[in-house]
């Protein structure tokens, strides 16, 4: 059984900064891949940045450069910081992964954390 918790959120001025951390708990954290999605309200749920078993990553256009995203295997953590924010970041951030079985995958989130940013 896989657990994720989301912490760092909150409300930043826009160009502000903000950490976004994600804790699993489970087994073998390093062989996962892990994302970050994010939704608006009113708005379907995106993907915004996501980073392989291998440490290879990839973002949504709207992020690049100015978001990252990294894992520490020892700490069983992924991370997500953001910066020069906008309005249009504001959103609850979710963090994801997934385990594939013969018969299905099984997808596993977090409870999502709220990150407003004020203009």
């Amino acid at each position: 059984q896989v657990q994720l918790v989301e912490s760092g959120g909150g409300e930043v001025q826009a160009g502000g900064s903000l950490r976004l951390s994600c804790a699993y708990s489970g087994r073998r954290f390093d062989l996962h891949d892990m994302t970050w999605y994010r939704q608006a309200p009113g708005k379907q749920r995106e993907k915004v940045a996501g980073i392989t078993d291998g440490g290879m990553t990839s973002y949504a256009d709207s992020v690049k450069g100015r978001f990252t995203i990294a894992r520490d295997n020892a700490r069983n953590m992924v991370y997500l910081q953001m910066n020069s924010l906008d309005f249009e970041n504001t959103a609850v951030y979710y963090c994801h992964t997934q385990i594939a079985t013969i018969e299905r995958t099984y997808d596993f989130w977090g409870q999502g954390t709220q990150v407003t940013v004020a203009s």
